[in-house]
């Protein structure tokens, strides 16, 4: 597997946590020293590692962020 490289400028929040400590974050990452997007992924406690998750430009964010106001919930 490739290397690649990671900065998290920013958390918004966590969405959850597991029992050994990962958490489910909003965040903005710049992979690879390219633009930084929101990303939503679990991270390790030190953020040294990560799951799979989803990156979105600002305007799939707004997109989303639409479709879930929508939402019967």
């Amino acid at each position: 597997m490739p290397d690649f490289a990671f900065n998290v400028l920013e958390s918004f929040g966590t969405i959850s946590e597991a029992d050994n400590g990962w958490k489910k974050e909003l965040t903005i990452v710049s992979w690879n020293e390219r633009e930084p997007k929101y990303d939503i992924r679990s991270w390790s406690p030190n953020k040294e590692r990560m799951g799979r998750g989803i990156t979105l430009s600002k305007s799939e964010l707004i997109k989303l962020k639409t479709l879930l106001n929508h939402l019967p919930i």
